[in-house]
């Protein structure tokens, strides 16, 4: 196994007067960029009146002294800290912003891949700032860096009342530094390019608030020196708690960037150390190896009844190390029951059957459980796919004889010669229903004794509210010729969760039971869900799961908090809203999901009633249907 690749990790200076010393300085101690001022801190220039205004000479070094590759790839620019254009004196104002103009300007030439800057209040401050990034960030042909917005973890201001005795913390009322963040990208439209730069502050937040920024677009962590701490041996570490924080971030894939003075012997010891705790985090269990590389990933959810699944993707699923062993024990247990109430002349092999057989696992589990329950049973394996049933069938001939029958058809078309003890399926997808299972099964459970033994026996479908910029702007960036634009957002993603913030728990949606004894059989749904907010954030859509009872206490579940360990047949799945709503602490969301049905289609609808009312997302199946 290849090792763990190290953290990407840079260092800040506060003044550069050799700009090839400093990257020597940053290479030889394992650092792989620094962030730099564009211009010297002090060097304020005036472009209306003043000394200045016609003083001769260069303003700030060649870009000569480096390559361009450099400056591509090591090199993250800092705006001058004074710009100040929403200052109410109009010449401050005048000169910041023809100095931001001159220094993205500069930018652009030098090529680099990110600009920084420090976001110190509230859109008040900062909106004709916003505007000017925003303008060159809409100009994706001429601005192509990334722009790095600082933002503090904690306010500043309530730091400062830490250590004022007179006051009661608890009673202020003091902005989270969030919020700074979120009115700023709003004025500048969610863009991509724009993402943020943590400053990791000495008091942690709250731990909702830290988990409120893994719903957001954070690039890096900037840790000041001063957050580390001194251990016995003399070298820098962080405290349990900013420890803790670290890895909450990696699975991000975060960049590094220490700020401050160096205050141990060798800047070197803040990178190693910042590299261990990468390194230590690195997780390898069989979900994480599954997922690798699909973090964040938007995907079409399967139509098996309309697309024939390749090998590959059978393949993939097979390796699930907990699914095929649940079934089986469901299977073992539906098998003993049934053989504990049968007379003990009964010679007759118990009929199962296996519809939706794939490649065989589920046949190898049902001759598997029957071996341990030790009862006989036929097996008939039912697929539709002609290039699975050659595998059944070659299987059929090398290893299970004339105990399985193999069947090649649609299961809602084929006339069965007996009816089944226990019927198997394994049609669930990352909503439960979303593969057409109920369909399936009314269709083929005319097939199973009156008291025969579906499995699964019931399945529900969860959503949750969730706060995902990162999947907002992926939906946003998919567009097709010759559709609507907004077609993607009423379309349901297949996603590995990475980016994202939940902001309330996930509540059951819809539920169906196996075999189905409505006498009027219709598996249209209609869900009405209340979520609460516990603090101010946003809602980009919402994040569904499932859980299925395959037979008594046999259960698996992808739903967060019942997660089957090391299941990763599948992942959850994303329904996106076509403008994000900005909801407040204490707020009320309100989902409305719809699961219509028609000859032909299934499609989901979903709106958001409160706290603002949104319209119907995919109304008549317009933009996502699944095929009968």
């Amino acid at each position: 196994m290849s090792a763990p690749k190290g953290a990407s990790c840079g260092v800040e200076f506060c003044a550069v007067p050799d700009l090839k010393d400093c990257l020597h300085v940053a290479s030889s101690s394992k650092y792989h960029f620094i962030l730099i001022p564009l211009v010297h801190p002090q060097f304020k220039r005036e472009f209306l009146s003043g000394k200045s205004k016609d003083r001769s000479g260069p303003w700030t070094r060649s870009d000569m002294i480096i390559c361009s590759s450099d400056w591509n790839s090591l090199v993250v620019g800092k705006l001058s800290p004074y710009i100040n254009i929403d200052s109410k004196l109009p010449v401050i104002a005048k000169n910041s912003e023809e100095t931001l103009n001159q220094e993205l300007a500069l930018a652009t030439h030098l090529g680099l891949c990110a600009l920084t800057f420090r976001l110190n209040g509230d859109l008040e401050k900062n909106l004709n700032f916003a505007r000017i990034i925003y303008d060159k960030l809409a100009a994706t042909l001429h601005f192509q860096a990334q722009v790095w917005v600082q933002v503090p973890m904690e306010n500043p201001k309530k730091q400062a009342y830490t250590y004022r005795e007179d006051k009661d913390i608890d009673s202020l009322e003091i902005e989270s530094p969030w919020q700074w963040w979120n009115q700023f990208r709003v004025v500048c439209d969610f863009d991509k390019k724009l993402i943020v730069a943590l400053i990791v502050s000495h008091d942690l937040p709250d731990q909702e608030e830290i988990d409120r920024w893994l719903g957001e677009p954070v690039k890096c962590l900037i840790i000041p020196t001063t957050v580390f701490i001194t251990n016995k041996k003399g070298y820098p570490v962080l405290s349990k708690a900013h420890q803790g924080l670290i890895r909450k971030f990696c699975p991000l894939d975060v960049q590094f960037v220490i700020s401050g003075a160096n205050r141990h012997q060798c800047m070197a010891h803040y990178y190693h150390y910042i590299d261990y705790l990468w390194k230590n985090w690195q997780p390898n269990g069989p979900i994480e190896r599954f997922a690798r590389g699909f973090e964040d990933y938007l995907q079409c959810p399967l139509q098996p009844l309309m697309d024939n699944l390749e090998s590959g993707t059978y393949e993939i699923f097979e390796k699930d190390p907990i699914k095929y062993a649940e079934y089986q024990s469901a299977i073992q247990d539906a098998l003993t029951d049934i053989g504990a109430k049968r007379k003990e002349d009964d010679l007759e092999p118990i009929v199962v059957m296996v519809v939706g057989a794939g490649r065989g696992p589920l046949v190898r589990a049902a001759l598997n459980a029957s071996i341990n329950a030790k009862q006989r049973i036929k097996v008939y394996a039912v697929e539709k796919n002609p290039n699975a049933v050659l595998t059944l069938q070659a299987l059929q001939r090398e290893m299970w004889g004339n105990v399985v029958t193999i069947v090649s058809s649609d299961m809602r078309e084929w006339n069965a010669p007996e009816k089944s003890d226990i019927l198997v399926s394994e049609l669930l997808g990352s909503f439960g229903d979303n593969e057409l299972s109920p369909e399936c099964l009314d269709g083929v459970q005319r097939f199973l004794k009156d008291d025969g033994i579906s499995i699964p026996g019931s399945y529900t479908s969860y959503i949750a509210p969730v706060q995902s910029s990162k999947l907002y702007n992926e939906v946003r960036a998919c567009r097709e010729k010759d559709k609507h634009p907004l077609t993607h957002f009423e379309m349901p993603y297949v996603v590995h969760f990475q980016n994202k913030y939940d902001i309330d728990s996930p509540q059951p949606l819809f539920t169906f039971h196996h075999p189905n004894t409505d006498s009027k059989i219709d598996n249209s749904r209609y869900g009405r869900n209340v979520f609460k907010a516990k603090q101010d954030c946003v809602l980009h859509g919402f994040s569904g799961y499932f859980d299925a009872v395959l037979y008594k206490d046999r259960k698996i579940s992808i739903e967060p908090r019942t997660h089957s360990p090391r299941m990763f047949s599948w992942f959850p799945i994303f329904f996106p809203i076509k403008d994000p709503i900005n909801v407040k602490a204490g707020d009320e969301i309100v989902s409305r999901f719809w699961r219509c049905c028609s000859p032909k289609n299934v499609w989901y609808e979903w709106t958001v009633e409160k706290p603002v009312a949104i319209p119907i997302h995919n109304p008549c199946g317009r933009s996502s249907l699944i095929g009968l």
